[in-house]
């Protein structure tokens, strides 16, 4: 797996994946389970790595 997303790109991962995450505990019922999907831009922003970028033949790290 190799780096594919750049510093700004994980901090705004990291923000939309804890806000999606909050509504967890914010919404009720069945709808809060869909803020688990901000595990997904969390999990990338950690790793450095994003399936989809690797598919379009995109990057946003500046290590080339």
């Amino acid at each position: 797996m190799k780096v594919n997303i750049g510093s700004a790109d994980k901090v705004l991962r990291i923000v939309i994946g804890l806000v999606l995450l909050s509504l967890v505990f914010l919404l009720k019922g069945n709808a809060r389970w869909f803020g688990l999907i901000g595990l997904v831009p969390l999990v990338t922003a950690f790793t450095g790595f994003c399936p989809l970028y690797t598919l379009l033949g995109m990057s946003t790290c500046p290590k080339q």
